[in-house]
């Protein structure tokens, strides 16, 4: 790859669909009794993976363009997959099959690729075996996950840290468990799942940083938009904030606050950025961005970051590291240690690839 600098950056763009939502709704379809159809799912192979593992659970899956349909005869008629059920290079597919690998009647495997067979689970292994799932992994923690189920058991779980894919897997088991399951969050991360349950049919209590669900529950089929990632569009929103008479436009952008830390920050620190045509789909806030050359934002944008803000902007600090090379003040960041347990250490890619480039950069343990 040859990448030009460029002297002019204008245009329109409309985002793919969101990753993180793409995910969730199509494990929330496949719970549910019925068709569900759901528009602008994301392309991307992690997405992909997930739809794969859910074919290998008896699930009718049919695909055109941007959209998918599932069909369903619920969480109770899963059937005993096959083969091992291959999640890629997605560790949102391993936590959130988990979920439902551990409500099911059989036993099954679910590993990925070796760079995800790397990461640790052991963050949801605890609370479903709480649950009454029997798993076995490599070292207690790692891919592949041997999963038993059994009739799952409502249980309070506090989460140990910021983790919006550990929520959402306890809360998914306390759908099909019996009794009710309590999440605590002590600090929130993003929603999409607690946004989504409602219009499956779910009934989701919010209270004093507690989330609850009552189980069994029978979930119904609906029919979904995914708006535009943010994840995505951020690259081209800094991208245009630092080249000299930029204007681009970002069309069904998902402005879901608890993903869009980052975006804030740059309007409060100057960045020109207009919201316009404000909508929602299903409950996810959406719009779109124009973007404009800021060079008020080069001065005023804050010279560390660290506590509240990290949980809402943690998969943009990359594009973010980049902003910080253009900063009068330059920019230190706190708090990102998350980073280093995707599915690469996204930190020493960014130190790495930064200082290739010129950039003189301190890396924190």
């Amino acid at each position: 790859m040859i990448i030009q600098p460029v002297s002019c950056l204008r245009g329109e763009l409309t985002l793919p669909g969101d990753k993180s939502i793409s995910h969730r709704y199509a494990i929330l379809g496949a719970m549910a009794t019925g068709t569900t159809r759901i528009s602008q799912f994301s392309q991307s192979e992690d997405c992909q993976s997930t739809l794969r593992c859910l074919k290998k659970l008896g699930l009718g899956i049919r695909q055109s363009k941007n959209e998918v349909e599932i069909q369903s005869a619920g969480w109770q008629r899963f059937q005993k997959p096959r083969e091992l059920l291959d999640a890629g290079n997605s560790g949102t597919t391993v936590r959130l099959l988990s979920a439902l690998l551990s409500a099911s009647p059989f036993t099954s495997t679910i590993q990925g690729d070796d760079s995800l067979n790397r990461r640790p689970m052991e963050r949801i292994i605890r609370p479903l075996t709480q649950m009454g799932a029997r798993i076995e992994a490599v070292q207690d923690e790692y891919p592949p996950l041997r999963i038993t189920g059994s009739q799952l058991r409502g249980i309070h779980y506090r989460l140990p840290m910021a983790s919006a894919q550990v929520k959402s897997c306890v809360l998914l088991a306390g759908l099909m468990a019996q009794g009710e399951t309590t999440v605590v969050e002590d600090v929130p991360s993003r929603d999409h799942t607690e946004r989504a349950l409602p219009f499956f049919d779910v009934v989701l209590t919010e209270a004093e940083q507690q989330l609850k669900v009552k189980g069994p529950a029978s979930l119904k089929a609906v029919q979904m938009e995914i708006p535009g990632d943010f994840s995505a569009a951020v690259f081209f929103i800094v991208a245009a904030l630092l080249v000299p008479d930029a204007e681009i436009y970002l069309r069904r952008v998902g402005v879901n606050p608890s993903r869009t830390g980052l975006l804030t920050l740059l309007e409060d620190s100057g960045a020109r950025v207009e919201r316009t045509n404000p909508r929602e789909f299903n409950a996810e806030p959406v719009c779109d961005l124009k973007i404009c050359f800021s060079h008020e934002l080069l001065r005023r944008f804050p010279a560390e970051i660290s506590g509240k803000w990290l949980p809402n902007m943690i998969d943009e600090i990359p594009a973010l590291a980049v902003l910080a090379t253009r900063l009068e003040r330059g920019l230190r960041v706190r708090g990102g240690e998350e980073l280093r347990k995707k599915e690469s250490d996204r930190i020493k890619s960014v130190v790495v690839n930064l200082r290739n480039l010129g950039v003189q950069v301190e890396e924190y343990p």
